[in-house]
C-alpha cells in the first residue's frame, strides 16, 4: 500500500528510458489490435498455449509441479487430481480461464482477492481465501545450501487494514486517470507482494492479478503469450529487482525504479514475441501447417486425428495428415492403427525440477 500513495508516487521520478518504455509498450498495444482483427484462427491457437504454459510456470517456480505426460493430460481433460500439486495446478488453470474469459466482471476489492486464492486450493484439503494468521519471512537459498532472509512482510495482525487500504488506493487512483497503468499496475503488484497476505500462494495470486489487470487496463498480451513464463525465465532478475526495490519499504524510503524496469521489461518482451509469433505463423511457415503443429505440441502424448480437428478447425484432415505424416517421418511422432482409429503418440517425455525459494510457515512466493 506504501507504493500507492500520491505525494509518494509524486517523489518517484521517472527516468528517461522508463519513458520510452512506456511509448513502445503503446505502441504494441496499438497493433495489438490489429491483429485480433486480422488472425483469429492464429490467436485462438496461440490463447490455448499460453493457458498451458502460464498454468506449468506459475506453479513451477514454486516447485509445484508433476510429471509432463500427466500434466499435458489435465490441460486437455481436467480431472479429478490425485494429489495436492494435481489440485494445485487444476485450481490456478481454473481462475486464469475465468481472468481471460472476463476480466471485467472480477472488482479490486479484498473479497476478489481472497476468492481468487480459495480457488487455487479448492481440491486440496487446505482452506483458502483466509489472510496469514502469523508472521512470515522471505527467505532464499544460497548455493552453499545456508538461507537467508530477504524481506520480512507485514505483520499478521496488520494484513486486513493494508490490504484494504491498497485496493482503495488503487481504485482511487485508477479512476482517475491521471497515472499510467503502467506505472499503477507493477506498484499495485508490488506492494501486494510486500504486504505477503497469505501464509501460501502469494507468488501464483501475485501473477493472477498482474495479468487482470493487464486484461482490465486492453493490455491483453497475457491472453496470448504466457507472462508467467517468460517472469519464470528471468526469475533471478525478478527475485533482484523485488529485492532492490523493497528495501525500506516499511519507512517509505523504497525505490519502486527497478521493479518498474523489470515489469515493463517483461511486458514488451511478451509483445515483442507476441509479434513475432504471429507474423511466423500467418507468413513463414504457412498458417495451417503451423497451427496444426502447435496444436500437437500441446495436447497430451496420445491423441487422434479427432482431436486436431477440434482444434484446428479451419484445417482440413487432409492437411492434418499430410502435418502429421512428416513429423512422424522426422522422428517426432509413431502411429499404431489406422483410419479415423489411430492413435499418434509424441516420442519422447521429461519431468521438471523443483524451485528453491521458501517463506518460513510453508509461505513462499506461492
Amino acid at each position: 500500500m506504501h507504493s500507492l500513495d500520491a505525494d509518494f508516487l509524486k517523489r518517484q521520478a521517472l527516468p528517461i528510458e522508463l519513458g520510452g518504455l512506456l511509448q513502445k509498450i503503446g505502441e504494441f498495444k496499438g497493433r495489438q489490435e490489429l491483429f485480433e482483427h486480422q488472425t483469429p484462427q492464429v490467436l485462438e491457437t496461440l490463447k490455448r498455449i499460453a493457458l498451458v504454459e502460464s498454468t506449468e510456470s506459475s506453479n513451477r517456480i514454486e516447485g509445484v509441479v508433476v510429471p509432463e505426460r500427466r500434466f499435458r493430460e489435465l490441460m486437455a481433460h481436467p480431472s479429478k487430481p490425485k494429489d495436492r500439486s494435481e489440485a494445485e495446478i487444476l485450481g490456478y488453470r481454473h481462475v486464469l480461464s475465468r481472468i481471460h474469459a472476463r476480466p471485467e466482471s472480477f472488482l479490486i476489492d479484498e473479497k476478489t482477492i481472497r476468492e481468487i486464492h480459495k480457488e487455487i486450493y479448492a481440491q486440496t484439503d487446505i482452506v483458502g481465501g483466509e489472510w496469514k494468521k502469523r508472521d512470515n519471512t522471505i527467505e532464499e537459498r544460497l548455493p552453499d545450501g545456508r538461507w537467508i532472509t530477504r524481506f520480512v512482510p507485514t505483520p499478521a495482525n496488520d494484513v486486513p487494514l493494508f490490504m484494504k487500504e491498497l485496493c482503495t488506493r488503487f481504485n482511487r487512483l485508477r479512476d482517475k486517470g491521471q497515472i499510467s497503468p503502467m506505472i499503477l499496475i507493477p506498484a499495485f503488484v508490488f506492494d501486494f507482494l510486500c504486504i505477503h497476505p497469505f501464509a501460501d500462494g502469494n507468488g501464483r495470486v501475485s501473477r493472477l492479478l498482474t495479468v487482470l489487470l493487464l486484461h482490465q487496463a486492453n493490455f491483453s498480451v497475457g491472453r496470448f503469450i504466457s507472462i508467467e513464463r517468460i517472469i519464470e525465465e528471468s526469475k533471478e532478475t525478478y527475485y533482484e529487482a523485488l529485492h532492490l526495490s523493497s528495501q525500506e519499504w516499511h519507512e517509505r524510503k523504497h525505490t519502486l525504479k527497478p521493479w518498474w524496469e523489470y515489469s515493463l521489461g517483461i511486458l514488451i518482451k511478451a509483445y515483442t514475441e507476441f509479434e513475432t509469433r504471429v507474423e511466423s505463423i500467418t507468413r513463414s511457415r504457412g498458417a495451417k501447417t503451423a497451427l496444426v503443429e502447435d496444436a500437437v505440441k500441446n495436447l497430451p502424448d496420445t491423441f487422434r486425428i479427432s482431436d486436431l480437428e477440434r482444434i484446428c478447425r479451419s484445417v482440413s484432415r487432409d492437411m492434418i495428415r499430410v502435418v502429421l505424416n512428416r513429423l512422424r517421418k522426422e522422428g517426432h511422432l509413431t502411429c499404431k492403427g489406422t483410419g479415423r482409429a489411430a492413435v499418434w503418440e509424441k516420442r519422447g517425455n521429461k519431468t521438471t525440477k523443483r524451485g528453491n525459494k521458501r517463506s518460513n510457515n510453508s509461505s513462499s512466493t506461492k
